[in-house]
């Protein structure tokens, strides 16, 4: 059974990342490929992306609150948590009937009103630079552009996705490199932003939180 409209976006922009981090990406790109793109990106963004390297590598749970923002507007919010390696549960607010979940092998998008759920791989997805267990930005993914705008960092990486090509670009506090939010171009060029807020590391994550019944997959294709 298809998801509507709006769950459709919500699925296109977190599930194939997140959300993300929303969007399936393909294999990450050939050593060489990799290091003429952070030649070009020079010292002082490869430094940059050092310490956001750093960050996130030093955080093995997070939990926060996040409202994303739509192509035309629309507007959801909801709670979150991370326990990484793989791990991921984004919870949306009434009325969205939503759950999205990583258990370290894939990304599940949930509807509970139709109680129907779709899987992914979680390595096809822009998630994995979230919670893989040691973070590479320069090693493992496409960065195009590293840029600061006052206070905020930017990081701009470009996929192949099953959706067609996009482009993930993450934003940091520049001084902190704490993660403030994310935005997801797709291949039509249309932007669904997601912004991270009241952010709690070091928190104790429930496992059954990340519990997928891939049963019910199964049962919902016969």
């Amino acid at each position: 059974m298809a998801l509507d409209t709006t769950s459709t976006r919500l699925r296109r922009t977190l599930a194939p990342a997140l959300i993300a981090l929303g969007l399936a990406v393909a294999a990450a790109p050939a050593a060489a490929a990799t290091d003429a793109a952070s030649a070009a990106l020079g010292q002082a963004n490869g430094e940059a992306l050092a310490k956001v390297n750093d960050y996130f590598n030093g955080i093995r749970t997070m939990a926060g609150d996040f409202v994303q923002f739509g192509p035309t507007g629309e507007r959801t919010e909801g709670t979150f948590v991370i326990a990484r390696p793989g791990r991921v549960r984004f919870e949306y607010d009434a009325p969205s009937k939503l759950d999205i979940v990583a258990d370290g092998k894939s990304v599940v998008v949930r509807d509970r009103r139709r109680n129907t759920q779709d899987v992914w791989p979680l390595s096809k997805t822009p998630l994995r630079f979230l919670l893989a267990d040691q973070i590479d930005l320069i090693r493992d993914a496409k960065v195009t552009d590293v840029s600061m705008d006052g206070d905020l960092m930017q990081v701009t990486i470009q996929e192949s996705t099953v959706f067609g090509d996009g482009r993930l670009t993450l934003t940091f506090d520049a001084n902190t490199t704490e993660l403030k939010q994310w935005t997801v171009t797709d291949a039509q060029g249309l932007d669904t932003t997601v912004a991270v807020y009241n952010l709690k590391t070091g928190v104790k994550a429930d496992p059954k939180l990340f519990e997928v019944d891939y049963l019910q997959s199964i049962q919902r294709n016969r």
